[in-house]
């Protein structure tokens, strides 16, 4: 297997997939598309646009000129290099599905799957050896054009020599692949993601603070800073020439204690009804506003990657 790859089917024309290929496109890649929706064409060129805004220097013209849709699974994956899975996130479904792709692709393609929580060994469980051995979790931080972070995560039978492969091939695309040492629900991104947004809630429903409040504490504070360093580091210098262990010397004990006291809201409709009524209040709702808020997010993300990058 090479990362010198031409041509990747996307399987998936949600919102992963036609960023996805928007990327690979992007990058100069011959992509296929395809999905069973009506409006596939007509999809991609309506998203186009805006996702050629969010990456710098990419032209939405451009970026159609190497994307071919097509309704015919058969068809997208004859030829190429890796399959990009972006179905629902649905067991079976992803099981049916890369049965019918492992036996159209070619039988060194690289099989991806996008998924945010399904591990790649259940995924692989009906499929023979071959297949599996190709099969691994590709799995991108939306919006996957702009946020650089790939969770590498391989399956039992997943080859060490795919796993190789897909992590240069997206190094190529200046993606910040990251190889997961053991297969988890959620991989690790989700579940970080998944323990702030349970505290948040708590504290928004406490009345702690607005839903709009709490995320301005976020990004005033810990979201810039993990920016540039992560929890243990950030951790580590916190206490000083010390390090990590005056830390945990100095803090620990109380930090350990307000574990106890975290929250544990329930997804109730009135839970639910809190959060989205304050959440749309601040930020907008709808199409026109998504748009908005989601071109401002691209921008500010964009800044931030290109500052870190010139930085030694």
């Amino acid at each position: 297997m090479s990362s010198q790859w031409t041509k990747v089917a996307v399987v998936g024309a949600g919102t992963i997939g036609l960023s996805w290929a928007a990327l690979f496109a992007a990058n100069g890649i011959e992509v296929r598309i395809t999905d069973p929706r009506d409006d596939l064409t007509d999809a991609v060129r309506t998203a186009m646009p805006s996702l050629a805004a969010s990456i710098p220097g990419a032209d939405a013209d451009d970026l159609l000129s190497r994307i071919r849709p097509t309704s015919d699974v058969a068809e997208a994956v004859a030829d190429v290099d890796l399959v990009q899975e972006n179905g629902p996130e649905q067991l079976e479904f992803k099981q049916q599905l890369f049965a019918e792709i492992a036996g159209r692709a070619p039988e060194n393609a690289v099989l991806a799957s996008s998924s945010s929580g399904i591990i790649a060994t259940e995924i692989a469980a009906p499929l023979p050896d071959s297949a599996a051995a190709r099969l691994l979790i590709a799995h991108p931080f939306n919006p996957p054009q702009v946020v650089p972070l790939v969770e590498i995560v391989p399956g039992e039978r997943t080859a060490e020599s795919a796993v190789e492969a897909a992590t240069e091939f997206y190094r190529s695309l200046g993606k910040t692949p990251v190889r997961l040492r053991k297969e988890i629900p959620g991989f690790v991104a989700n579940r970080l993601q998944s323990a702030i947004l349970q505290e948040s809630i708590h504290l928004v429903l406490e009345g702690v603070v607005r839903a709009d409040e709490l995320d301005t504490v976020m990004k005033a504070s810990l979201g810039g800073r993990y920016a540039t360093v992560g929890p243990f580091e950030s951790f580590h210098l916190g206490g000083g020439p010390g390090g990590i262990r005056h830390m945990m010397a100095h803090l620990g004990v109380g930090m350990a204690e307000r574990w106890k006291d975290l929250g544990h809201p329930k997804l109730t409709e009135d839970t639910i009804a809190v959060i989205a009524d304050q959440t749309e209040a601040a930020y907008g709702a709808g199409p026109a506003a998504y748009q908005q808020r989601s071109e401002l997010r691209d921008r500010k993300q964009n800044a931030i990657n290109t500052a870190l990058h010139e930085q030694p």
